[in-house]
């Protein structure tokens, strides 16, 4: 389906839904990608192709004139500009950590609603005022350093809560003994890891689609080799994505201790039996849909950072009103 027309830009979007390998198979694939290139080519004039894969079943294909490299240098020069900005780059960083705080509040409100136990509903209720608060904060924060300290603080609740929402029999297989990376200390860290890595190169490729500049971040620091832009776009999407996939995972009892490694110096790794597990439950998952808090209609997880990556490029062209995070229903 065609996801955006930009006439400034003079390009659009469409999402093609590659199928299966029967489908595929069939030529259905093929033919919506022809459909869609005849469209693009002989009604809106373009003459360009970018191609970007979203999972096993999804493609998202970019169409614009050759202008538009022109058009794409002057959105990443809107980019350099915001990030010299103090106002606005904490502006876009406090919209980014909104997003993260509000949706982390959903997993743990629903882990609350879940669970049996008494005593942990109230807990993790707190948890979730906790988050509204450090929310309130957040949109106060006088500078960047003020908002990433908030952040990082509900950070450390957040995932001290999220014990009391795996099933009590799972716990001291899965314990979270606090956010552990470079390298993961347990099996909970590990898998979280290894779904973060694969949650952030989606949003990388998403940003990149759009023409963004995925190394120059606003909420976090920008540094050699890191993509920080990526970084920003994905905080809305580790707990409604990874963490939740995480839990459901360790809860169903779909990957358990033996698919994980305990190596020298203590770093716990997933095995490549556990990763081929968490890699199919990944796919599964972004195939598929959910409404979009801004938009009237549902969408594959697997297109939500491109549409995103979308939202923001047009908050850095003025054509919003600043950067509107997903927001989880």
């Amino acid at each position: 389906g065609l996801h955006g027309i930009d006439p400034v830009g003079r390009s659009a979007t469409f999402g093609i839904l590659i199928g299966d390998a029967e489908f595929q198979s069939r030529g259905y694939g093929r033919e919506a990608t022809r459909l869609a290139l005849k469209f693009a080519f002989q009604e809106l004039n373009l003459n360009r192709v970018q191609l970007s894969v979203f999972g096993n079943n999804w493609r998202a294909i970019r169409v614009y004139q050759k202008a538009g490299f022109v058009h794409e240098g002057c959105l990443r020069q809107a980019q350099y500009r915001a990030s010299e900005d103090a106002s606005v780059t904490l502006e876009i960083a406090q919209a980014v950590v909104a997003g993260k705080l509000k949706n982390s509040r959903a997993v743990v409100l629903r882990g609350a609603r879940e669970t049996a136990d008494g005593d942990e509903a109230a807990r993790l209720g707190r948890e979730a005022d906790n988050l509204a608060a450090s929310l309130r904060a957040a949109g106060k924060g006088p500078d960047l350093d003020a908002l990433r300290g908030i952040e990082g603080e509900a950070a450390r609740g957040y995932f001290e809560a999220l014990n009391l929402i795996i099933k009590p029999q799972m716990r001291e297989t899965f314990a979270l003994n606090g956010r552990s990376r470079r390298p993961p200390r347990d099996r909970f860290n590990a898998l979280l890891s290894f779904l973060y890595s694969m949650l952030m190169n989606s949003c990388r490729s998403a940003l990149e689609s759009v023409g963004l500049d995925p190394q120059l971040g606003f909420l976090h620091v920008v540094r050699p080799g890191r993509a920080a832009l990526a970084l920003d776009l994905q905080e809305e999407f580790r707990s409604v994505l990874a963490d939740r996939l995480a839990l459901t995972l360790i809860n169903r009892g779909q990957i358990a201790a033996d698919d994980f490694d305990v190596r020298e110096g203590g770093a716990v790794m997933l095995n490549e039996v556990g990763r081929r597990k968490v890699v199919t439950a990944w796919q599964e998952r972004r195939e598929q849909e959910v409404a979009h808090s801004l938009l009237d209609s549902k969408m594959p997880i697997a297109l939500l950072p491109l549409m995103q990556a979308r939202f923001m490029a047009r908050a850095l062209r003025g054509e919003i009103d600043g950067y509107l995070p997903y927001i989880t229903k």
